[in-house]
């Protein structure tokens, strides 16, 4: 009988394990830049809106460095030091945008730069899945228009429109400008969001989830988070149940085997045949 509490004790602490595994949150850190390279009097040439959870939260200008706290969420980190280091490097990005713009800008839009009707727009999003996977990834396009994006975590650049295919060809045998993505959305934005969670996680359950989903953000992941889930809840939930099942079953049916240190004889065993069944059960 000692044998057997010890078991079951012992596949508790597992099942306590398992669950504690997967109680993480999604969340996820947006950036969205717009660069004008010939913006009117009135208007900046870099404008970020800063978005957690698809809620904005912030807007600054590259410029001027003036920051608009969208919502309570702002005013909650805006005296942290990750806030400070966050508007320094949204700085360097939209500089480095800005730079890279006329060597990305498809030729038919060429003669347009100088007058000031193409835009270039950038996202940047990092984000943490159900399972406590973590990620990141880029989008940009002209006028609205995505045209390329970029995973940061296999370095992979996807054309999905034509206006990307010579951005794509720029930016993929550029190892500075690859580097910096890749720094900024999976160090920096990963960062500020762990910082800013600290402070952010109450206030978000507290909010309305959005009605929108965006379509840059988390292409594939995000869709098969409900079927992670399954897999690694429901699965091992019933693996254990099964195993605790099967050890009850077998210390009823050969009562003090245990403790005399013996085989079962046909007398103790009769003629019981039965065994547990264990099936096995089978997301931008």
């Amino acid at each position: 009988m000692g044998d057997s509490k010890s078991s079951l004790g012992f596949l508790l602490l597992l099942l306590i394990v398992l669950f504690s595994g997967t109680s993480s949150d999604a969340h996820s850190l947006s950036y969205n830049f717009t660069i004008d390279p010939q913006p009117r009097d009135d208007q900046p040439w870099c404008e970020v809106q800063g978005e957690v959870d698809q809620k904005v939260f912030l807007s600054y200008d590259c410029g001027t460095a003036k920051i608009k706290y969208m919502s309570p969420l702002g005013e909650e980190v805006k005296n942290m030091s990750a806030w400070e280091a966050q508007t320094v490097t949204l700085r360097d990005t939209g500089d480095l945008l800005q730079g890279q713009m006329p060597d990305v800008t498809p030729e038919k839009h060429t003669d347009k730069v100088g007058s000031g009707l193409v835009t270039l727009q950038a996202r940047m999003t990092c984000w943490r899945e159900d399972d406590g996977h973590t990620n990141a990834s880029w989008g940009f396009g002209f006028n609205g228009q995505l045209c390329l994006l970029f995973d940061s975590e296999n370095g992979h650049w996807t054309v999905v429109h034509p206006g990307g295919r010579q951005m794509k060809e720029k930016w993929e045998n550029d190892r500075t400008v690859t580097d910096f993505f890749r720094t900024v959305s999976m160090g920096d934005c990963w960062a500020w969001l762990q910082a800013f969670l600290v402070h952010w996680e109450k206030m978000l359950k507290s909010l309305a989830p959005p009605t929108t989903v965006p379509t840059t953000v988390q292409p594939t992941a995000a869709t098969n988070n409900h079927i992670t889930e399954i897999i690694f809840v429901v699965l091992p939930v019933f693996v254990i149940t099964s195993i605790v099942a099967c050890i009850l079953y077998k210390k009823r049916k050969w009562p003090g085997s245990s403790r005399q240190g013996r085989r079962p004889t046909a007398e103790t065993v009769g003629s019981a045949e039965a065994r547990p069944v264990f099936l096995e059960q089978q997301q931008l």
